[in-house]
C-alpha cells in the first residue's frame, strides 16, 4: 500500500534525481511559449514546468547560484552548527522550483527577483541563525545553522484544533524547518499543503531539506488568512492595502512581511532586537548579491516597530517562532 508519506518522499526524490540528471547532461532551460486566452504563457526545462506567465521570466537559477548560496550561509557546516551537512542549494533549489511558477523569485525582473531571495532568505537565517556579537564571520554569517528547536519547553498541542487537526499520540510539534513551524495545527495545514502526513509525523521536516525549504516557501507564499496577503505578495507588490492597513501603517514593504509572518511577536513594540535582527539579515544579503541598499527603501518601509499586527493574539500563534 502507498502511503501519503512514502508517495510524497518519491515525489521529492524524483524531482532531485531529475535536477541533478538534467543539470549533470547540461540540458538548458529553452523557454517555451504560447498563449491562453491571449495572455503569454512559458515553460523554462526543469524549473518552471507549468505553464505560467511567470516562467516567461528569468528562473532563480538565473541569477542566485550555488556560490551565493554557500556566501549567504558561509557558516552552516562548522563544527559548531547544529544542522551539519543538512542545508544545501540543491534542496533549496528544487523546493523552489515548485513555487517559480506561481511567482517565487520569478516575479517582475531579475532585480525584484533577487531582493525577493534576500528578503525570503534574510527572515530564513534570522530564524535558524546561532550567530552572536563576535562570533567568527560576524554574526549575520550564521543562518541555516539548526533546523529544529533544541530544547522544546513543551510539545505544542493546541487541543482546541483536535478535530481538524488532532495531536498525534507521541508527535512532538516544536519548531522544525527553516521558516520554523509551531504547533500542531500549522503542521496539520503545512502537511495538506504539502501532500505529506505532518500532523503524524512532523519530524519528516527536520529529516528531509528538501521538505523543511518547500515547508518554509509555502509559508512565505501563502496567507495566513484569506483576506490578507502573503507575505510574498506584500513583497513583490501584488498586494493594495486597505484604508484600515494604511492607517495601520501597513504597506507593501519588507517590514509588512515580518508582520504578517510573526505579527505581535515582532511587530508594533518598537525598535526591539528580533525585528532589527531580521532586518540586518536582509540588508546583509542584499550586500552580498551586489544590490544596493538604497534599493531596500527608507527605514520605514524596512521596519514594522509602528506596524498594528495583522493578527494579535493571546492564543497558540504560528509566529512563535
Amino acid at each position: 500500500m502507498v502511503t501519503i508519506r512514502s508517495a510524497s518522499v518519491f515525489i521529492l526524490v524524483l524531482l532531485a534525481v531529475s535536477h541533478l540528471a538534467l543539470v549533470a547532461n547540461g540540458e538548458d532551460k529553452t523557454i517555451k511559449v504560447k498563449k491562453v486566452k491571449g495572455k503569454k504563457v512559458c515553460t523554462q526545462g526543469w524549473e518552471c514546468v507549468w505553464w505560467s506567465q511567470y516562467c516567461c521570466n528569468e528562473t532563480i537559477s538565473d541569477y542566485f547560484q550555488v556560490y551565493q548560496f554557500e556566501q549567504l550561509f558561509a557558516k552552516r557546516n562548522t563544527p559548531i552548527a547544529h544542522a551539519v551537512g543538512f542545508w544545501d542549494y540543491q534542496s533549496f533549489i528544487t523546493a523552489a522550483a515548485l513555487y517559480e511558477p506561481l511567482g517565487f523569485g520569478t516575479t517582475g525582473g531579475k532585480l525584484m527577483g533577487q531582493k525577493e531571495m534576500a528578503a525570503f532568505l534574510g527572515h530564513v537565517a534570522s530564524k535558524t541563525s546561532c550567530g552572536y556579537g563576535v562570533a567568527t564571520g560576524g554574526p549575520l554569517a550564521w543562518g541555516l545553522c539548526y533546523n529544529r528547536e533544541m530544547s522544546p519547553m513543551q510539545s505544542y498541542c493546541d487541543e482546541t484544533w483536535k478535530y481538524k487537526y488532532p495531536c498525534s499520540p507521541g508527535a512532538e510539534y516544536y519548531g522544525r524547518g527553516a521558516l520554523p513551524i509551531y504547533w500542531n495545527f500549522n503542521y496539520g495545514a503545512a502537511g495538506e499543503a504539502l501532500k505529506a502526513d505532518l500532523l503524524n509525523h512532523p519530524e519528516y521536516i527536520e529529516q528531509n531539506a528538501t521538505l523543511a525549504f518547500q515547508a518554509a516557501i509555502w509559508r512565505w507564499m501563502t496567507p495566513i488568512k484569506k483576506a490578507q496577503p502573503s507575505a510574498h505578495d506584500i513583497f513583490v507588490g501584488n498586494w493594495k492595502p486597505t484604508k484600515n492597513d494604511t492607517l495601520s501603517k501597513r504597506g507593501p514593504t519588507f517590514g509588512t512581511t515580518m508582520n504578517v509572518l510573526y505579527g505581535e511577536y515582532t511587530c508594533g513594540q518598537g525598535d526591539i532586537e528580533p525585528m532589527n535582527n531580521i532586518v540586518s539579515h536582509y540588508l546583509y544579503f542584499l550586500d552580498l548579491l551586489g544590490i544596493g541598499r538604497e534599493d531596500a527603501g527608507p527605514n520605514e518601509e524596512l521596519s514594522c516597530a509602528e506596524q498594528k499586527p495583522f493578527n494579535p493574539s493571546t492564543a497558540p500563534s504560528s509566529s512563535s517562532s
